[in-house]
This record gives C-alpha cells, sequence and structure tokens, in this order.
C-alpha cells in the first residue's frame, strides 16, 4: 500500500503489541499469584497429615515449573474432588441433624424451665404468698433461625475441641445441652427470684445470687426445701404423674437445729403439702415449740451390743408383748414389727378421715 497506509499499520501494530505484552505481564503476574497461593495453601498447617505426592511435588518444585503440571493435577483431582463434595455434603446434613436435634433439647429444657415456675405456685391460707409462684423464672426465647444459628456454633467448637490436642471442653450430651441453652438465651441469659420467707410472710423476691447474702440459716435451709419439693413435681410432671399427689419423699437431717421458727417449719410443711411431697424430720432437740407443729412424732432411741459393737435405732414406746408369739416349728420368720403407731389424719369437708400406720 502506500506510505501512509504503512505508517497507520505499523503504528497499530506496535499499539497491539504493547497491549498484548501487557495482557501478557498481567498473565504472568496472575500466573505467579496463584502459585504462591498454591503453595501456601499445601503448606499450610491444616494439611500436615495429608502425604499424598501431588502436595510434596506442590511444596519441592520451583514456582515457574508448576503450571506445567496443572493439568494433570487438575485431571487426577477431579474425582477426589467429587468424593469429597459428597462427603461434606453428607456431614452437612448430619450437621443440620445434630442441630436440629439439640435445638429441640433446648426448647423442651426452656420448657421446663416455664414449667418450674409454674408448679411452684404456693396454696391458699399462706397470707401474702397464697397462690404465688415461689419460683419466678425469667428469659427470652430467640427466633428459630437464631437459635439454630446459635447452636450451630455450640456444636461447631464442639467438633473444633474434638480434634485439638489437649482440649478441655467436655462433649457429653449434659454439657452440651447446658451450652445450648446458655447460647439460646443470650445476652440476658436466664433471671430467677424466689420468694423470701420471714414471718409475715410478705411478698418479697430476692435473686438466688443474693440467698446467701440476705437469707438466715434457718430461711435458707426452708428455700432449699421448698427448691427440692419444686423439683420433685417437676419429676412427677415430667413422668406423666401430674395428678398423682406424692411425688416423693424427703428426710431432713435436724433441719430443727437451723430452723426451729414456727413460720419456717409451718412454710416447710405447706409448700411440701401442695407439691405432694411427704418431708420427714429426724432430730435429737427436744424443742417442745416446734415438736408442737408436727401431728405426728415417733420417738427412739440408740441401743448399743456391747459384744458385737453394733448399734441399733428402735422405738422408744415398746408394743410387742401385745403381739404374738412365733411357732418355733413353724416356718421361720425373716422380719417383726417392733413397734406401730396410728394416726388419724384429719378428715377434710365431705370425706371420711382414713387412718394413715405410721411406725
Amino acid at each position: 500500500g502506500t506510505p501512509a497506509e504503512s505508517r497507520t499499520a505499523a503504528a497499530e501494530a506496535r499499539r497491539s503489541l504493547r497491549g498484548c505484552a501487557a495482557d501478557l505481564h498481567a498473565a504472568d503476574v496472575a500466573v505467579r499469584e496463584s502459585c504462591d497461593v498454591l503453595v501456601r495453601h499445601a503448606n499450610s498447617t491444616r494439611y500436615e497429615q495429608v502425604r499424598t505426592p501431588a502436595r510434596q511435588q506442590i511444596r519441592e518444585l520451583p514456582a515457574s515449573a508448576l503450571p506445567e503440571h496443572s493439568a494433570a493435577w487438575t485431571e487426577a483431582f477431579a474425582p477426589r474432588l467429587r468424593v469429597l463434595t459428597d462427603e461434606l455434603a453428607q456431614l452437612e446434613r448430619n450437621r443440620d441433624s445434630i442441630v436440629d436435634r439439640l435445638r429441640g433439647l433446648v426448647e423442651s429444657a426452656t420448657a421446663t424451665l416455664r414449667s418450674a415456675q409454674r408448679l411452684s405456685r404456693l396454696p391458699e391460707g399462706l397470707g401474702e404468698w397464697s397462690g404465688q409462684e415461689f419460683l419466678r423464672i425469667r428469659f427470652e426465647e430467640p427466633d428459630q433461625a437464631v437459635l439454630t444459628e446459635r447452636l450451630g456454633e455450640v456444636i461447631d467448637e464442639a467438633t473444633r475441641a474434638a480434634v485439638r490436642k489437649n482440649g478441655d471442653l467436655r462433649r457429653d450430651g449434659m454439657s452440651l445441652l447446658l451450652r445450648g441453652v446458655h447460647a439460646a438465651l443470650q445476652p440476658r441469659g436466664v433471671s430467677v427470684e424466689i420468694l423470701k420467707p420471714d414471718a409475715v410472710l410478705r411478698a418479697e423476691r430476692v435473686p438466688v445470687g443474693q440467698m446467701g447474702d440476705v437469707f438466715s440459716g434457718g430461711q435458707l435451709l426452708t428455700a432449699a426445701i421448698a427448691l427440692y419439693c419444686t423439683m420433685a413435681a417437676l419429676r412427677s410432671n415430667d413422668r406423666g404423674r401430674d395428678r398423682h399427689r406424692h411425688a416423693g419423699t424427703l428426710f431432713l437431717d435436724n433441719p430443727i437445729g437451723r430452723a426451729n421458727a414456727t413460720y419456717l417449719l409451718e412454710l416447710q410443711r405447706a409448700v411440701a403439702d401442695a407439691l405432694g411431697v411427704q418431708l420427714i424430720y429426724t432430730t435429737g432437740l427436744f424443742d417442745t415449740t416446734a415438736l408442737a407443729e408436727f401431728p405426728l412424732v415417733i420417738r427412739l432411741r440408740n441401743d448399743a451390743d456391747l459384744r458385737a459393737g453394733l448399734k441399733y435405732i428402735s422405738v422408744e414406746e415398746h408394743l410387742r408383748p401385745g403381739l404374738p408369739q412365733p411357732d418355733p416349728e413353724s416356718e421361720p420368720v425373716h422380719g417383726e414389727i417392733t413397734a406401730t403407731r396410728m394416726f388419724r389424719r384429719p378428715a377434710e369437708q365431705g370425706e371420711p378421715a382414713p387412718a394413715a400406720p405410721a411406725g
């Protein structure tokens, strides 16, 4: 062509050459950066246990030689990638299943907290305490999406602790459940208040964290008995026996030594009666004012066997002579009644008075 056309073509060729050189430089930089990323990935401490030949080659080959092997590695890793992808998907499904199961347990635990407050309702005839709930438990439940996310973090932390060396995070069921409940009720957590026993039964509530500073010894013991009765009624309710009056028996080792005030004894028995728990007091004190609160008192004494060095507890009022003597020729008797006493419970309005044996 003409000189002008030649100069124009040459200029365009030079511009194209400069553009191609810039693209080539950018491609070289991108390849070097990709090689560095690949080498750092292969040298990561997460893969110290991986002993595949490809990892050793990536770590030992010069960076300039890595692109030559990329096609072969891509082809070799493709089947493994499919397997790992399927395994990761299975692990994710298992994780979702664990989180879902933990969410059900956490929701059941929070429902138990609400049941504990409901079952701690006191009977009538206790002044300002009548109809009050002995426990007041407050917390805010998150929505399902937030709850699932928080429980997922709990499961992930337990999983990370399992692979760490010298990890002291417990992974038994109860520990996981407690951490799940703690995470679910964040950031405020659980607020628990308890009625303070006093002589006039004012409806004054105290946080459980302050019981040791505010309550006297007798008040602490009364609160502990009321809490036990609440937990016993809760257990009976969880077992489907919410209409069954008897929620258990509690033996108390000399509680009168700490709580001998009449109003405390009345409160203990009223709460236990409302929640279906039978209280059995044992004491060596002869406090007539305190003992007068009980409808039935059985006196015992310690008998020592001087030859065997053993001690036995026996009923002080011995009624054995009125019982028939065993026949030596009959079958041997493996047990015998040494004492008995009858207590007639006062009849409620409209029902006969049953007799309850004790001894």
